[in-house]
């Protein structure tokens, strides 16, 4: 991806700056959550030029914006912002300075929302490839635990993998009485969870060194009348981003930059899902819980990465053998789904998850522990090739590389996967989450 007034020959900072910060444990106690005004509440009522403002700052634009019944999911120049009642995500890659940004949310959510309390607020990045490139408080980490320290009195910072290796970088503050931002409101210190007691979940798939055959697809070559939507939209069809999660409960929003780059968001309505409208937990399907995935790929070859983030809260593995492409896959498939597109040499996965005393299962076996190894059974089984459909056509109707990399189940792609050996793994207990970070290799990569 190529932030205006850069080439494609530039290097590019891939790796994202994630910001994420809650004015209540849940949509039901955002302030208005009972006279909601077309259907919304809480922050998103706030007018789409507010956060214009805020992102100015940041030094990003919108490009597009999806609205579900939950949340409004508005892809940018460098990355995303999603917006729910009581909940802010803003993900931005390249030089932008998202932490500036944070000052503007708080009085947005103070001024328009009636907010002028942050519950708790995450803030976390990966090893940046070209730091010296950074500007303001992201040049160093110390520099933006600092920034973070000024705002909020309860943060803790963390340093999570090798030092001298891929590593990933964690600041958060814990529900409290007093965040420390503006004045305090009494909310319960109890783990926040997803409407009808499901825990808070975020997958993040973070991958470097795609192979040349995954970065291929993202160097965009289209002319009028097509646009970067529609491009984006068919080249998300080719290679099978759109099956990692079922079409039907999916609401795609995709744009393809010039020269290269690729980014997307999606709103997954996986309440619909019958595993979880069968549960107990969603009383009679009444109602669609919704999250998200977001997608960001920068492919050119030095600096090629690609971004996946959901929280969408998956099971690690189904009894099934066979996945169902209509259904909400399982963590072992997404990992399986999204790593086969990408192809990448090395990779770092975390899970954050709300836990309440850090229960286990019947088995004994905690959250992070069966996402470790739902990490270990989906990059390192053998190898597996599965020729689907030849005759299928590719974007635009060119004909694809029998290597190309997919797990389509629509496309006339053979599915390629690399092998991969585990080189990190650490499971961190915070009190109210549970971390789960793994690293992997490719056995070819070099």
């Amino acid at each position: 991806m190529a932030e205006a007034g850069e080439t494609a020959s530039a290097p590019f900072e891939g790796p994202e700056k994630l910001l994420e910060i809650w004015f209540a444990p849940s949509a039901s106690a955002v302030p208005d959550a009972n006279s909601p005004e077309n259907g919304r509440t809480g922050l998103r009522k706030v007018p789409s030029a507010a956060w214009e403002e805020m992102l100015a700052i940041v030094k990003c634009q919108v490009l597009s914006v999806v609205s579900g019944a939950e949340m409004d999911a508005y892809l940018l120049s460098e990355s995303s912002l999603f917006v729910s009642p009581h909940r802010i995500i803003l993900k931005t890659c390249g030089t932008t300075l998202n932490l500036l940004g944070l000052p503007r949310i708080l009085e947005i959510a103070t001024n328009h929302a009636n907010m002028p309390s942050v519950y708790q607020c995450f803030y976390s990045r990966k090893s940046f490839m070209f730091p010296e490139r950074q500007l303001g408080p992201h040049r160093d980490w110390q520099q933006e635990v600092q920034f973070l320290d000024n705002i909020f009195r309860n943060g803790a910072a963390y340093n999570v993998g090798k030092v001298n290796g891929d590593h990933w970088l964690l600041y958060m503050t814990t529900p409290s009485d007093d965040s420390g931002a503006t004045r305090s409101l009494s909310y319960s210190v109890s783990p926040p969870l997803i409407e009808n007691a499901f825990p808070d979940y975020t997958i993040e798939i973070l991958m470097s060194d795609l192979s040349p055959a995954a970065r291929q697809p993202f160097f965009s070559t289209f002319s009028s009348p097509e646009t970067p939507s529609s491009h984006a939209l068919s080249l998300s069809r080719s290679i099978g981003i759109n099956d990692i999660f079922p079409p039907h409960l999916t609401t795609l929003d995709a744009y393809s930059f010039s020269p290269c780059g690729y980014s997307s968001n999606a709103l997954i309505r996986w309440g619909e899902d019958p595993f979880f409208s069968s549960s107990s937990n969603i009383a009679d399907g009444a109602f669609a819980v919704e999250g998200y995935y977001t997608i960001h790929v920068t492919p050119e070859e030095g600096w090629s990465y690609a971004s996946f983030e959901c929280n969408v809260p998956l099971h690690p593995t189904r009894s099934s053998s066979a996945p169902d492409m209509n259904a909400i896959p399982d963590l072992k498939t997404l990992v399986q789904r999204v790593v086969s597109i990408f192809q990448p040499g090395r990779l770092s996965l975390t899970l954050f998850i709300s836990s309440e005393d850090n229960e286990s299962d019947e088995t004994g076996e905690s959250p992070v522990e069966a996402a470790q190894r739902a990490f270990r059974a989906a990059l390192c089984a053998p190898v597996v090739e599965e020729q689907t459909h030849p005759e299928t056509n590719g974007v635009n109707g060119k004909s694809l590389d029998e290597n190309s990399p997919s797990y389509s189940s629509t496309t006339g792609k053979k599915e390629v996967r690399r092998r991969y050996r585990r080189t990190d793994k650490i499971n961190y207990e915070f009190g109210a989450y549970d971390l789960a970070f793994a690293s992997f290799e490719s056995y070819d990569h070099k």
